[in-house]
């Protein structure tokens, strides 16, 4: 199986110390237990609602503070994992999606944690997350059409060679990459700060890895921590 290892520039470590981040490859095998995904995200948001882990305020308060720091305003458009639970504390759940995303959606409630899922097949180059020159070409949905914007100079983003494909650090994922479950090959990536534990982002890596097997049995599996972990 091909892996990929994302590069990310040297300005995120004085933008984000200690950040940290769990790269998984697959390479998909048919779908056969989409029901999990299901189940799994509805065990999730009620999680949310109920109680949270120890850590997680503090944690979501670490990716606030972050966004700040390259001028993003995160009353407005927080981290992905803020959004989320902000969905779910206002609606008491969400609806499904597609069985892949809504199986990273419900790590990402459950762990309080940024989580981005890629088709990895429609990559140009190596995914890596540098600060914005202003001039790259994102492709976002405006009143039902896909229309190209640039991100703001200075901002987070994720990108190939092409463009960019996650604004604001993690807060909008662009099309052309989108992933759904007819992917077959897969990247996600589980973006953490050191308000969260080690061992909840490996366990919340785990229990991808373990609800990708059940809902596409025989898929390759591939993860590596990035960052000052990393061994």
């Amino acid at each position: 199986m091909s892996s990929v290892r994302p590069l990310i520039t040297s300005q995120i470590a004085v933008l984000a110390p200690g950040f940290r981040a769990l790269s998984i490859c697959v390479e998909a095998a048919p779908l056969i237990n989409p029901d999990f995904a299901q189940k799994a995200l509805a065990d999730a948001c009620q999680a949310v609602m109920n109680d949270d882990p120890a850590w997680a305020q503090a944690h979501l308060g670490a990716w606030a503070e972050v966004f700040r720091g390259f001028g993003a305003k995160p009353q407005r458009t927080p981290c992905s994992a803020e959004a989320l639970r902000k969905r779910v504390l206002r609606g008491g759940g969400l609806p499904p999606i597609d069985p892949i995303v809504d199986l990273y959606n419900a790590i990402s409630l459950e762990y309080a944690i940024p989580v981005g899922g890629e088709n990895l097949a429609a990559y140009v180059g190596t995914p890596r997350l540098v600060i914005a020159d202003g001039d790259e070409l994102f492709d976002a949905v405006k009143d039902g059409q896909i229309v190209n914007e640039s991100p703001e100079p200075g901002e987070v983003i994720w990108r190939d060679d092409m463009g960019v494909t996650c604004r604001r650090w993690n807060w909008r994922q662009g099309v052309r990459t989108r992933l759904s479950s007819d992917a077959t090959r897969m990247w996600f990536i589980l973006e953490s700060l050191p308000q969260m534990p080690l061992d909840a982002l490996q366990e919340a890596g785990g229990r991808l890895v373990e609800g990708l097997g059940v809902m596409m049995p025989g898929t390759l599996i591939e993860q590596e921590l990035i960052g000052p972990d990393a061994g």
